[in-house]
């Protein structure tokens, strides 16, 4: 699941959660949470998903892996996403043109980071990013921690199996977005590296349970659907899915910041094949019924965060936790 902190991770952890991931915003770090996550667990996989790729330099990147590494050898991921260009050019002050190729440069550059070897130079020539690095104290030593790439579209999901470990999904994703988009594009990518071992498939699940106020649970779901799908960026998925109708009236109900109607416009058709909430049994249902459509190695089961507290947001954190009966993915 998505970070809840310490103590909502040893309950977790105690259930059967094996993974744990951070996102990123203005008012929480990435690499701040990995520490938190990598002293607050002891089994679970732990990394950013996602952290911002282009805010930081792959110096900085690598150091924040290695760093957790150190006190959680094994179990450390780090997952990249691009971010918005308008962020990266009006918050973090850096370039983000042409991101596909700036982030598959990136990846070489932390990779040449992460696989140094004492008494080695650290090397890496590339077209956006260039290192000549020669450390003199014996701190390196390979670290084979995975890179995942956030790929919504066809383009990054080739770039994330191409040369990257694999893909961190988005909360939107369906069943027919992974098999008709995201997974063909893998596919190729990883065609094209010749690649020997499977890309991994990290993701994202909107997750709102609540047995005593199930009805609420559906309606934060549905805000927090609507509020992702405000974003033109996800206009490919929205013609895939034939929910263009639909997202003119929550851009129209966005417009006026009315969350009422932002919820409204969300069909229960879209909250079907995008959202698990409800009660507990209406989650290990949904579970049931997509099967497939959720990420084959590690769901992450994300409860919405537009407009809902952080204590709400524990809350169904912690009663997700009554989905894991050991027959979903969703465990992972």
């Amino acid at each position: 699941m998505p970070w809840r902190g310490a103590d909502a991770a040893r309950a977790a952890e105690q259930a059967g959660m094996t993974a744990f991931c951070s996102g990123e915003f203005v008012d929480h770090e990435a690499y701040a949470s990995l520490t938190e996550m990598v002293l607050g667990t002891e089994r679970a996989l732990v990394g950013p998903a996602i952290a911002y790729a282009f805010a930081r330099t792959p110096y900085a990147h690598a150091a924040g892996i290695r760093s957790a590494w150190a006190h959680a050898p094994g179990r450390v991921f780090l997952g990249l996403g691009s971010g918005a260009y308008r962020i990266n050019r009006d918050w973090f002050g850096v370039e983000a043109d042409r991101p596909v190729a700036r982030m598959a440069d990136l990846v070489g550059a932390i990779r040449a980071w992460l696989h140094a070897e004492n008494g080695q130079p650290v090397t890496y020539d590339g077209e956006f990013y260039r290192i000549a690095a020669s450390v003199g104290a014996p701190v390196l030593g390979r670290i084979d921690a995975p890179i995942l790439l956030a790929g919504f579209n066809r383009l990054m999901a080739a770039t994330a199996a191409r040369v990257a470990d694999g893909v961190v999904g988005h909360g939107l994703f369906t069943r027919t977005w992974w098999d008709d988009v995201v997974r063909p594009a893998m596919a190729r990518g990883a065609s094209d590296a010749a690649r020997d071992t499977p890309a991994l498939e990290h993701g994202w699940v909107i997750t709102a349970i609540d047995d005593d106020d199930p009805g609420r649970a559906v309606t934060d779901a549905r805000r927090m659907i609507a509020f992702y799908l405000t974003v033109k960026t996800y206009d490919p998925y929205v013609a895939h899915h034939g929910w263009t109708r639909q997202v003119e009236a929550i851009r129209e109900a966005f417009a006026r910041r009315d969350s009422d109607a932002m919820a409204a416009a969300v069909t229960d058709d879209m909250v079907e094949q995008i959202a698990i909430c409800g009660t507990t049994s209406d989650g290990r249902a949904a579970l049931a019924r997509r099967g497939d459509s959720l990420p084959r190695d590690v769901a992450y089961l994300a409860p919405p965060s537009y407009l809902v507290s952080g204590r709400r947001g524990r809350r169904y954190a912690l009663a997700s936790l009554g989905l894991l009966d050991g027959s979903s993915p969703a465990q992972r």
